[in-house]
C-alpha cells in the first residue's frame, strides 16, 4: 500500500471533481473548487473521519469493498479505478467483472434525477444505487449480498420482496423475470453470475421451475408497471431505460404522466424516507 501516492490520488480526484458534477448545489459560500471531504465521504458512503484519513497518509489499508465505494464516489473512469486498487496495495479487479462498476458517465446522468425514482441496476438485477425517491419505493436494495443481490432471486425466495407490486400482477411479474433471467444466461453462459442465480431457483423455486420450462425470453423493462407503497398507495409508473452496453448496466427512471394522481404520488416519494424491509 502505497499511502503517500494513494492519499494523493484522491485529493485530487476529489478537487477535480465539482458539486454540478455530482448533483450538488455550489452555494455562495463555497470559496474553492472541488468538493469538500464531507461530501466525498456522503457519496462514497464512509464516515468522514474515514475518508480524512486516507486522504492524510494514515489510514487503515481499504478492502475491496471499500475501494469500489470510493472509485464509485469520486466517479473514477476503469482505469482510475484499477490505479486506485493497486495503490491500495490490491489487486485490480478482472475487466470482466467490471459490472460492478458504473461508468462516470452514468452517473452523472444519475446525480441530476436526485428528486426522480432511479437506480443503476445490472443486466441481473443488481442495484448499484439508487436515488433516495427510489430508496422510498424499493427500500434499501443495495444492502443484499449473495445470490441476493438479484432482484430476480428474491422475487422467487424472499415473500417480502414482492411487497412492492400489487398482488394480482405478481404472475406477470414473475414471468418477466424468468424470461429475462433466461436472456441473460444465454448472453453470459455457463460459469456467469447469471447461471449461479438460474441454479439456485431451479433447485429453490417451483414456481421458477415451472417458468422456466416454458421457454421465454425477454429483455428490458421499458413498460407500464403498478407499484405499491404502505403510506402512498398504487402508483403507476413508466419504467424508462438508459443502457450502458460497455458495462453491461441500466439506468431505471420511473416516470408518471404529469397532471394525473399518479404523479403527484410519485411526487412524494421525495419527501419519504427509505421504506424499511419487512421481517420474514
Amino acid at each position: 500500500m502505497d499511502r503517500a501516492q494513494l492519499a494523493d490520488f484522491l485529493r485530487r480526484r476529489r478537487l477535480a471533481l465539482q458539486p454540478e458534477d455530482v448533483g450538488l448545489p455550489r452555494g455562495s459560500r463555497r470559496r474553492t473548487d472541488g468538493l469538500r471531504r464531507e461530501e466525498v465521504a456522503a457519496l462514497c458512503d464512509m464516515s468522514v473521519d474515514y475518508y480524512s484519513r486516507l486522504e492524510q497518509s494514515r489510514g487503515p489499508k481499504p478492502s475491496e469493498q471499500m475501494l469500489a465505494s470510493i472509485a464509485r464516489g469520486l466517479r473514477l473512469t476503469l482505469d482510475e479505478r484499477d490505479h486506485l486498487f493497486r495503490l491500495a496495495g490490491r489487486p485490480a479487479p478482472a475487466r470482466g467483472l467490471r459490472a460492478e462498476h458504473i461508468a462516470p458517465g452514468l452517473m452523472r446522468v444519475l446525480d441530476r434525477l436526485q428528486d426522480t425514482p432511479a437506480q443503476i441496476m445490472t443486466e441481473l438485477g443488481e442495484t448499484l444505487v439508487q436515488t433516495r425517491p427510489a430508496r422510498a419505493i424499493f427500500g434499501d436494495e443495495t444492502r443484499h449480498t449473495g445470490l441476493a443481490r438479484s432482484v430476480v432471486y428474491r422475487w422467487f425466495t424472499d415473500p417480502s420482496a414482492r411487497e412492492v407490486y400489487p398482488t394480482e400482477d405478481h404472475a406477470t411479474v414473475s414471468r418477466t423475470f424468468a424470461a429475462g433471467a433466461r436472456a441473460v444466461l444465454a448472453k453470459h453462459g455457463p460459469g456467469s453470475r447469471a447461471a449461479a442465480v438460474v441454479d439456485a431457483l431451479l433447485a429453490e423455486s417451483a414456481e421458477f421451475a415451472a417458468l422456466w420450462r416454458d421457454h421465454e425470453v425477454r429483455t428490458g423493462s421499458g413498460y407500464e408497471k403498478r407499484l405499491q407503497h404502505p403510506e402512498v398507495g398504487v402508483v403507476t409508473v413508466q419504467c424508462q431505460q438508459l443502457i450502458d452496453p460497455e458495462q453491461g448496466q441500466l439506468l431505471l427512471v420511473f416516470t408518471a404522466t404529469p397532471g394525473t394522481d399518479d404523479h403527484d404520488k410519485l411526487q412524494l416519494f421525495a419527501l419519504l424516507g427509505d421504506r424499511e424491509p419487512t421481517a420474514t
